[in-house]
């Protein structure tokens, strides 16, 4: 011990601070060497006393609480610290957003001044003409403001008809300054279609589904008109318009186009099912809303005293027409709706009498994914308690209940077991149609303007969105709207005359080839189905003579187009087809002068600049009712709650804008924190 104590005088160091850390440690023999040393001290000594034998039993148990106490002071003190660090942190973030906002109100905040606006005469009172005598827009009150305006003022016209999936995806890819653009729409903004059933029941607020158009074609300068496109004049190349003047009068005028795009969507299919007009659709913000206000209306008079138990059953009975993607998610969030809201807020029995029908034509719900999916979302849906019927077409809607027809099995007066339609009524004050789509009036008019189109529910297009019997390369057409042609067969003349080298009437095998690539530039989805060249040849070479005559070919060709499936009316097609066409008309505006130094005009330049229109298929998705479920090149992926946000997650990366991005994602917490909004507004 004496020689422990040397050392650390040598070193400078006091004992006590070298000794403190195995003070406990070593006390026991520090005791022993006093004893034998110093022998016994009395009390009053300065010097430690030797520990009695129970006092050097205990002193572990002593040391391990004395570390014990340590320990947990230390890890306080840890906390502290820390939680300190957050709080200090998250009060300097505070501030600094405070003081970001101040600045960006301070910088942005200007009282400007327009004493001199240059507007051109024309815009003010614009020339007439046109078959009607109607006012023509050559010029619009934009056309002057700056050399930039009026530098794209002289760029050929680019009218786009629609403001959906597909003309926002032409906006967001077309380089700006190439066109003289202008989007003629009904409606000032453009919607997020795929999150609507839950804006009808307030999971989300319509608010976060929208962009202002105007925002959206400020990137290429463009120009925005509110009305409806109600006539085409192909011959002097102008679009008829409809506005609304501020005294409500419908007034009409003339918009001229170099390129027409139209993409204004598609409207419900009535299958002249009659009594429509008392049921609500859901492809608009406005129906979104009413559906809301019908949602809770039914709520609130459910919960009244006075209502009797018939007509209370009658208000919460909800019908869906309808298996689709936008029925099956209507019925999951208001199945939601019921089970997260109504339960809390309502009386109890509004949740136990509600009912929810989903009607089905088809053998299973969600028909167009794989029949995993649909199995697993039907097993989801009765498990729930909703009640999916199938095979089942609705007769007629009355304003107070929904009559449909399904087939079931009775046994006649010989009893024989025969198939028969029975009628069934249920009773509801609530019925959403949502069963396929048809023409919108102005593709039903440019449709009965041209002698080819044939197709009953859209425009047919070439695979350059070409519409089928215009003008070449001066009308398109995309989404809802339009329909790419399968029909190989029509084709026949051209093919037959480009692979018929000899002239012989007959098509040999060297020659099918040829047909065959040609056919793949010209309907690229009939790729698919033309890869075994040979088998075909051979599979309708009848007469085994090693060539194809005409009746042959035409057959083959026939069968062909029958194979070939058309696109999905999908916010997917739209969206890439309108991404296509923006490229590809910035290509033929980039590339102007070398056409023209070659002969070509800039409205036959598709096939040259451009590749045709191939869709790449993303996937399907569909809510159910906190489950999602995801269908991908024959990969199933169905889920709880992990499927459900890694549906919102795709969602919510597809929007159009970062402020509707944050608008959804400050929904979804509200909503998670302090439910739906409940009111009928």
């Amino acid at each position: 011990m004496q020689g422990v104590v040397r050392t650390l005088a040598q070193r400078s160091i006091r004992p006590s601070q070298a000794l403190r850390p195995s003070l406990y440690r070593t006390w026991p023999a520090i005791a022993r060497y006093n004893s034998t040393t110093q022998g016994p001290r009395t009390p009053s000594s300065a010097t430690p006393t030797t520990p009695t034998a129970s006092a050097v039993n205990t002193e572990p148990n002593q040391s391990t609480q004395t570390k014990r106490r340590w320990s947990g002071l230390r890890i306080t003190l840890l906390v502290a610290k820390y939680t300190g660090f957050l709080i200090g942190s998250a009060a300097v973030g505070v501030l600094l957003i405070g003081a970001g906002v101040f600045v960006h109100d301070a910088f942005t905040y200007s009282e400007r001044h327009l004493d001199r606006v240059p507007v051109s005469p024309l815009a003010l009172n614009p020339k007439r003409g046109g078959p009607k005598n109607l006012p023509i827009a050559e010029v619009t009150l934009e056309d002057e403001e700056n050399e930039e305006s009026i530098k794209i003022a002289g760029k050929p016209r680019l009218v786009i008809i629609g403001g959906g999936w597909g003309a926002i995806g032409l906006l967001k890819t077309l380089n700006p300054g190439d066109y003289h653009v202008t989007v003629i729409a009904p409606e000032t903004f453009t919607t997020f279609t795929p999150l609507l059933p839950s804006a009808a029941v307030s999971t989300v607020q319509v608010r976060s589904l929208i962009e202002p158009i105007r925002k959206i074609i400020a990137r290429v300068r463009g120009h925005f008109l509110n009305g409806y496109a109600v006539d085409l004049v192909m011959s002097e190349q102008l679009v008829e318009v409809e506005t609304v003047a501020s005294d409500g009068m419908k007034k009409r005028l003339y918009v001229p186009y170099d390129k027409l795009v139209i993409a204004v969507g598609s409207v419900s299919s009535t299958h002249g099912v009659p009594g429509l007009e008392h049921c609500f659709q859901l492809k608009t913000i406005n129906d979104a809303r009413n559906i809301k206000r019908r949602l809770f209306d039914n709520f609130e008079t459910a919960s009244l005293p006075t209502t009797t138990p018939e007509e209370r059953k009658r208000l919460l009975t909800f019908v869906i027409c309808g298996g689709g993607p936008t029925g099956v998610e209507t019925a999951a969030e208001i199945y939601d709706l019921c089970q997260e809201d109504i339960v809390n807020y309502f009386p109890k029995i509004c949740r136990k009498e509600v009912e929810i029908y989903v009607i089905q034509s088809r053998d299973h719900i969600l028909n167009t994914y794989s029949e995993s999916i649909s199995k697993y979302a039907e097993q989801r849906f009765n498990r729930d308690g909703i009640s999916v019927i199938t095979n089942a077409r609705v007769k007629e809607v009355w304003k107070d209940k929904v009559v449909y027809t399904i087939r079931a099995e009775e046994k006649d007066k010989d009893g024989k077991v025969v198939k028969v339609n029975k009628e069934v009524s249920v009773p509801s004050n609530f019925v959403l149609w949502s069963t396929g789509i048809a023409m919108n009036p102005f593709t039903r008019r440019v449709s009965d303007l041209l002698p080819n189109q044939v197709h009953k529910k859209a425009i047919e297009v070439d695979a350059h969105l070409r519409v089928v019997g215009a003008p070449l390369g001066t009308v398109y057409a995309l989404g809802d709207a339009a329909t790419i042609e399968t029909s190989v067969v029509s084709h026949i003349l051209e093919l037959v005359d480009e692979a018929d080298k000899d002239k012989d009437g007959r098509i040999d095998y060297n020659e099918w080839q040829i047909m065959v690539a040609r056919i793949k530039k010209k309907i690229p989805m009939a790729g698919p189905h033309l890869e075994k060249v040979r088998d075909l040849f051979e599979r309708y070479d009848i007469d085994h003579d090693d060539s194809l005559t005409i009746n042959e070919v035409a057959t083959l060709l026939a069968e062909l187009g029958n194979k070939i499936t058309s696109l999905p009316a999908t916010a997917q097609v739209a969206s890439q087809q309108g991404k296509y066409l923006g490229h590809k008309l910035s290509k033929i505006a980039r590339k102007e002068a070398i056409l023209a130094a070659n002969g070509i005009s800039s409205d036959v330049g598709d096939d040259v600049v451009s590749k045709p229109f191939h869709y790449r298929h993303l996937g399907s998705l569909a809510y159910i009712g906190n489950a999602a479920v995801f269908d991908y090149q024959g990969l199933s992926l169905m889920g709880g709650l992990a499927a459900m946000y890694a549906w919102r997650s795709i969602y919510w990366s597809e929007q159009v804008s970062s402020r509707t991005r944050a608008l959804l994602m400050f929904d979804w917490v509200i909503r998670g924190i302090w439910g739906r909004d409940l009111s009928n507004i």
